[in-house]
């Protein structure tokens, strides 16, 4: 049995998968924000409630919303950010009385996706998070890449390629980050500046389905800018699919306009990479997670 669970700011998730990945059980609690120790004892409280109910003992997959320090084994780069800092493989290894594994939750949702998901069967896959934030995952031959520095696939905060006539200042101090466009946010902000109207995601999507010209040119912004933005990713990692996640990832038509726009910029005669739309939704993270053994 393979125990996954994904942590984030304002819940805390298990699911129990069998070894076909058929799922067992899943619970989900609140987290205790602010607090470390007190994450630490939920998510002990949740394995050994699950491993109870089921009368087996599983292996333990994490996603957190970060990554572990390879110098320290701490955690870092986490928005949740009473993690930062603190030893939670160590902790939890601890309570647990077995090995932990923890990846990023990008990673895990690029897993969950690479093993029995939209893109099962594929050598090389990128999985996109565009959704509050941006981020990736890398997975090769059904193993998660996590890099030398434990940030590869973090594609959200290089700086977006092409020309732009403004570059948005981000909160990790640069400018111009891919995340400051194509996150939810992103696009928000870029409608209010282009057409003077503050919409939310949801609303330029319907409004430009309805014939409204300045939602359907902040989509056709987006557009090139996700082409631009994934071809980068081409170029250098060469995937066999890319699987967007997150709340963008319903916009339907990016699937077959994206790829449309992308050629121009991969340096190939020809680009056989597909782009894809996840199979497990929400339930990625916790399942990839799950997957990591």
């Amino acid at each position: 049995m393979r125990l996954g669970i994904d942590l984030g700011g304002t819940k805390i998730e298990i699911v129990a998968l069998a070894d076909d990945g058929a799922e067992l059980l899943r619970r989900r609690v609140a987290a205790p924000r602010g607090e470390y120790m007190d994450t630490v004892m939920a998510i002990a409280a949740l394995v050994e409630g699950v491993e109870g109910e089921l009368g087996q003992r599983g292996s333990v997959g994490i996603g957190i919303p970060g990554a572990e320090s390879r110098a320290t084994g701490l955690i870092k780069n986490a928005n949740s950010t009473w993690l930062i800092g603190k030893p939670l493989r160590r902790d939890l290894r601890a309570l647990l009385q077995r090995d932990v594994r923890l990846a990023n939750d990008a990673n895990c949702f690029a897993l969950s996706e690479a093993v029995d998901g939209a893109a099962a069967g594929a050598e090389v896959v990128f999985g996109v998070i565009l959704g509050t934030g941006v981020g990736g995952g890398i997975v090769v031959a059904g193993r998660v890449l996590a890099g030398a520095n434990a940030i590869a696939g973090e594609w959200g905060h290089n700086r977006l390629p092409g020309d732009e006539p403004l570059w948005p200042p981000c909160y990790c101090g640069r400018a111009g980050c891919v995340e400051t466009f194509l996150s939810g946010p992103g696009l928000r902000a870029d409608h209010l500046r282009a057409a003077g109207a503050d919409l939310v995601p949801e609303d330029i999507v319907a409004r430009a389905a309805a014939g409204d010209g300045a939602c359907e040119a902040t989509l056709r912004r987006y557009e090139a800018r996700l082409a631009r933005g994934l071809a980068v990713l081409i170029n250098i990692l060469d995937p066999d699919a890319i699987v967007l996640g997150g709340g963008l990832s319903n916009l339907d038509r990016l699937y077959a306009n994206v790829p449309a726009l992308w050629g121009q910029y991969v340096f190939s005669d020809s680009v056989e990479t597909r782009l894809l739309k996840n199979r497990h939704g929400d339930s990625s993270g916790v399942r990839g997670a799950a997957w990591l053994w």
